[in-house]
Parts: structure tokens; C-alpha cells; sequence
């Protein structure tokens, strides 16, 4: 209400919640749909862009990991492309441009391999979540943190390649490379 109130001279609309965003995903005057939600909420608008036959730019892996089989299948039916934007995977995209997938041996997504990958069993055992939550460079919430040092964020990396790029799982690395 009070942004309403503070912009109501100017030619917007406020909206807000999920149905705000299942609209915003449909636009008719929209060419392209940024999906850049947290977590599993960028699959129902990915979908509402994808039946409105909207190019989709996807910033977020949770998507696929949640429900990649039925939006490739949506993008497939439409005849539009997933435009990945997050950078590991926009850069694989550009290289795979022009590329016939049978002859692209494999995708190497790298990895720092955590703040944990020089401790053995023993000592990881003794991790605590406080050492789990002290990312040393970004501060991004518990849960993305905890998932970047335990390298499932990784694991979502490579189901969301294995979606966006049609590659079978096998030729989908990850290189530990600090």
C-alpha cells in the first residue's frame, strides 16, 4: 500500500505474491521471461512463460533440478530454447552453440571442491556447523551455504546441465580445481 501510494502518479502496476508472478510470466508484450526466483518457486512461472510460448533466460538451477523433465519437454513441444544465464552453464551454452551433441566428448563443470576437501573421514566427522556456515567470501543464507561447503549445490550443477544440454549423466564431470 504504501508503494502504491508513493507511485501512483506514475503509469506502473504494483502487484505482489505468487499469482502476481504467474502473470508477470505471461505477459503479452514480453519477448523473453527472466526466471531469477529462490528455489522450486521459478518452476511454476517457467512453466506459465513457457505455454505462453515466451523465450525463458533461467537464473535459477532449482528449476530443473525440481522439475526439469516436464520443462524441457514444454520447451521441446513450444520449439524454444532454455537460455541458461547462470555463468557456469551460459558459458557451456555458448560453447555448445552450433555443436552436434554426439560429438562433444563431455562438459567439465568445475568446483573449488569446498572448504572441507583437504580434511579425511576422520576430521569431518568433527565439522561443525558453524565451520559449515562460515563461507569466506560470500554471505548467501544457511541453506545455500551449507549445500556450497557439502558440494550439493554441484550435484544440482550437474542435474541441471544434464537438462539443459540433453548430455547423458556420464559424460557430466565435475573437476575439483581450488
Amino acid at each position: 500500500d504504501e508503494l502504491r501510494a508513493v507511485l501512483k502518479d506514475f503509469p506502473c502496476a504494483i502487484e505482489g505474491g505468487a499469482s502476481a508472478v504467474h502473470d508477470l510470466a505471461a505477459l503479452p508484450d514480453a519477448d523473453i521471461i527472466l526466471v531469477a526466483l529462490v528455489g522450486v518457486s521459478g518452476l511454476p512461472p517457467t512453466m506459465k512463460a513457457l505455454d505462453a510460448g515466451k523465450l525463458v533466460a533461467l537464473a535459477n538451477k532449482e528449476t530443473l533440478v525440481a522439475g526439469g523433465d516436464i520443462v524441457m519437454k514444454k520447451a521441446k513441444e513450444k520449439n524454444l530454447p532454455i537460455l541458461p544465464v547462470d555463468s557456469e552453464h551460459s558459458a557451456v551454452f555458448q560453447c555448445l552453440r552450433g555443436q552436434n551433441p554426439d560429438e562433444v566428448g563431455r562438459i567439465l563443470l568445475t568446483s573449488s571442491g569446498g572448504p572441507f576437501r583437504k580434511l579425511g573421514r576422520e576430521e569431518m566427522v568433527r565439522v561443525t556447523v558453524e565451520q559449515t556456515l562460515s563461507h569466506p567470501t560470500w554471505k548467501m543464507g544457511q541453506k545455500v551455504t551449507v549445500d556450497s561447503a557439502t558440494l550439493m549445490n554441484k550435484g544440482f550443477e550437474v542435474i541441471e546441465a544434464y537438462h539443459l544440454f540433453g548430455m547423458p549423466l556420464s559424460k557430466i564431470k565435475v573437476v575439483v580445481h581450488p
